[in-house]
């Protein structure tokens, strides 16, 4: 996609968010999606992950701004504002680094089903369930 153009719906239930290109590898990038801000992680094996931008913790929108790594062969991001881990795939908070989320918020990360379609990144309209991200839904997690 360019500048000015805008994400439509490839196939009901997924929205076009950007080209694949266009996401650097283990950096973030933060889109629209249903209205919900997310945030999009390019991994070095072209996978694509999608979680919520809201940062549990401390309730600021910043997730696409944080520290991309692994943790025992699992990628992970750590939260840019108070450095907890998170799994890319599942949301599952991995270390909270001795904080509790902001009052309201669950502590594990809201995860989006992806999927690179000829170089096109569609992220699923609604999250999925942190259970079915756990057990591994069926739904395809973004490998190209």
């Amino acid at each position: 996609m360019h500048p000015g153009e805008t994400a439509t719906s490839g196939t009901a239930g997924w929205e076009r968010v950007c080209l694949l290109r266009d996401l650097l590898v283990e950096r973030g990038a933060a889109a629209l999606v249903g209205g919900v801000q997310v945030a999009l992680f390019r991994l070095p094996d072209d996978t694509v992950r999608v979680v919520q931008q809201r940062d549990p913790y401390s309730g600021a929108n910043v997730m696409s701004r944080g520290i991309v790594g692994t943790r025992g062969g699992v990628p992970t991001v750590a939260g840019p504002m108070y450095k907890q881990v998170f799994d890319l795939a599942t949301g599952r908070c991995l270390e909270a680094a001795g904080y509790v989320p902001v009052q309201g918020l669950a502590p594990d990360l809201a995860t989006w089903p992806v999927e690179v379609r000829d170089g096109v990144v569609h992220v699923g309209a609604r999250p999925r369930v942190v259970a079915e991200a756990a057990a591994g839904s069926g739904v395809q997690d973004g490998a190209p």
